[in-house]
């Protein structure tokens, strides 16, 4: 698409100007519109929807984790031993105790 700009009037510039920037701050949402309809059409022709599809891929949630340590100085505070350390345990085991020591 070759276009002369010098064979343009000044209105026509601006016009082609304006639909240039309307077209760029639009392009990503086409290009997004245009992958979900792909996306729609592949799972029709496999046998399902896209909803169904999605499912599998959205996150479960996890089950609860019995706890395995308490704090004695408190027992309603307990951790399971997973994920960052609280800070109730961080101060026993810097006081010398071991997560042994802290267990239920």
């Amino acid at each position: 698409m070759d276009i002369n700009f010098d064979d343009l009037t000044l209105a026509e510039l601006k016009t082609l100007r304006t639909k240039v920037d309307r077209a760029i701050e639009t392009y990503e949402d086409r290009k997004k519109r245009e992958a979900l309809l792909e996306l729609e059409e592949t799972a029709r022709r496999m046998g399902y929807s896209l909803a169904e599809l999605a499912e599998l891929s959205s996150t479960k949630p996890r089950k609860a984790v019995a706890p395995k340590y308490a704090n004695p100085e408190n027992p309603a505070e307990t951790w399971t031993g997973r994920g960052r350390k609280p800070k109730w345990v961080e101060a026993a085991l810097a006081a010398g105790k071991s997560l042994e020591d802290l267990a239920i």
